[in-house]
Order: C-alpha cells, then structure tokens, then sequence
C-alpha cells in the first residue's frame, strides 16, 4: 500500500521539527520545504520560498525523492498539504514584511494545492488572533474560555497576518470545496523546555497573561495534524490546538479572576481546564492528550 505523501511547509522551525517525526512514525511520506533543510532521517527536504508561487506549484508537482524515479509512472500526487512556514512572531523582520510573508505566502500554498487538486490542506493559525498576546498594553479578551467562535481582533502584524490567513482559507474553501482546515496553535512547548521554563512560570505566572495561559506539547500537535489529514469532510474548520489544562498550577477559576477580573466566563470550567478551549479538538478531532506538562515537572 502506498503511503500517503505529505508537502509540510516550514518543517525545520520550533514546531515542525517535532510534528514531522511524529508523522513519519504513522507511516507518512514528508516533503518538508523549508528554505532550511530539517535534518532528521526519513524526511525529505525541498529547498523552497513560500511568496514565490511558481515555487510552490512546483513544489507541489515534484518527486519527493530520487527513488520515486523508479516506478516510471510519472509524480506521484500529494495527498495532504501542512502549512507551517512563516515569520513566527512580530519583532524579527518589519512589520510589513511579516505581513507579507505570511500572508502571501499563505495564498500561494493554497492556491497551488487546491489548482493542483490536493483535497486536504491545513494551515498554521495562531493564539494570537484573539489579540491579548501581542497587544499594547495588558488587554482583557472579551470573554473566557478563547473558543473558535470568538470575533477574533489583533492589533498587531503577525496576529493580523493570521486572520487574513483564515479569511484566505475561507475562500478557497468555498470556492473548491476541498477540506482547508485552520490551526490556531497555543504557545508551542518543546520537550526539553518544561524543565527550563515552567517552575519560572509557576513562580511568576503573570509572565504567562499574554498567552492566556495556554501551551501545546509539539508531540501532541503532531497528533492533531495526523488527526486532521484523516478527518475527511468538514470543509471550513478553525481548530484551536492547544493542551487540556492551563501552563500553571492556579485553578482555572482563580486564573480568570485574578488575571482577567471582570472578564465574562461563558461556562462552567473544570479545575485546570485551559482558557485557551481545546473542546473543539477533543470532541470533533478525538483528540486525546499524551504529554501535559505535569509529566515532566512538578509543581511547587
């Protein structure tokens, strides 16, 4: 049986060196384009620029490696695109520039994939589309827990980016009627960082506001893309990934209060459940947690 090939966009970053193993061991075939090659066995690596569309329709149309010149019945068709690749946060390039980036380089992945007919394509969002992370000054959401419905409203280039990215998602969705589904990915947590960073945040959790608390294991997110590229049939879906409980060992109800007081609570909330929701996952993804961080650190 054939594997099922991949086009992973931006896999050598923070999240994608650990989502791309994670897919390689369900027996996925990756291409991983990069404008840097991930060096990992198994993966293979395509040298490529996002806001070149030429590229990624090329990129798209391509062997994924040499071996794949055996068979002699021409490329074989990717199954799947992920779409990881972009300037991660404000304050490494201008602000214009990681507008740019992401959002045209965005559109010429999808756009590629869906001129291609690759049926299943999901795209990196981000936490920061609720706009508290990257906001001028300490600011309240407008209601807790940060659910998909939510009127997302950044003020900030990067979190723009990735509203103008969904909207972008949107569209070609509705116009090609293939599965475009939208990552909104928490504060991203590599295995090693537990230890480094969490008894700080447990110190000073205030450190912690911006990001509502929330985190996502980079093993478990390459759960929730394997769980995506085999959910078949939702069309147009925003997903936040994000772990089950909050990065501090404060009650959820005593977080909301005391970080966020005034803010409304729009339902009943488990002891630790993240005000960053991941229901959605859970329940429409089957999502299942395997790495939260009292695994790795205890509280104190």
């Amino acid at each position: 049986m054939r594997k099922k090939r991949l086009v992973f966009t931006g896999g050598s970053g923070k999240a994608g060196k650990h989502v791309i193993p994670y897919l390689l061991d369900q027996g996925y075939r990756v291409m991983n384009v990069d404008l840097k090659p991930l060096d990992h066995l198994g993966v293979d690596n395509l040298i490529a620029d996002i806001t070149d569309s030429g590229q990624m329709f090329n990129a798209m149309s391509s062997y994924a490696g040499l071996d794949e010149l055996e068979p002699g019945g021409g490329v074989p068709p990717f199954d799947a695109v992920v779409h990881f690749a972009a300037v991660p946060r404000i304050l490494i390039n201008p602000d214009n520039e990681t507008f740019r980036v992401n959002t045209l380089g965005t559109y010429n992945v999808i756009e590629a994939a869906v001129k291609l007919g690759i049926k299943k394509i999901i795209i990196a969002s981000s936490e920061t589309t609720y706009g508290v992370c990257f906001s001028d000054g300490p600011t309240d959401p407008h209601s807790l827990p940060l659910e998909e419905d939510y009127d997302v409203d950044p003020m900030d280039s990067y979190g723009l980016s990735k509203v103008v990215n969904e909207k972008t998602a949107r569209a070609f969705q509705r116009r090609s009627g293939v599965d475009i589904y939208a990552l909104r990915i928490g504060n991203v947590i590599e295995p090693h960082e537990y230890r480094e960073l969490f008894p700080y945040y447990f110190k000073h959790p205030e450190v912690r506001r911006r990001n509502a608390f929330c985190y996502i294991d980079a093993r478990d997110l390459g759960q929730i893309v394997d769980l995506c590229v085999q959910k078949d049939g939702l069309g147009y879906q925003v997903f936040n990934a994000g772990n089950d409980h909050n990065g501090a060992i404060i009650p959820s109800k005593e977080l909301a209060e005391r970080f966020f007081p005034g803010v409304p609570v729009t339902r009943e909330l488990q002891e630790h459940e993240a005000l960053f929701s991941n229901r959605k996952i859970r329940e429409v993804l089957g999502f299942k947690e395997q790495h939260n961080w009292r695994k790795y650190v205890k509280e104190e």
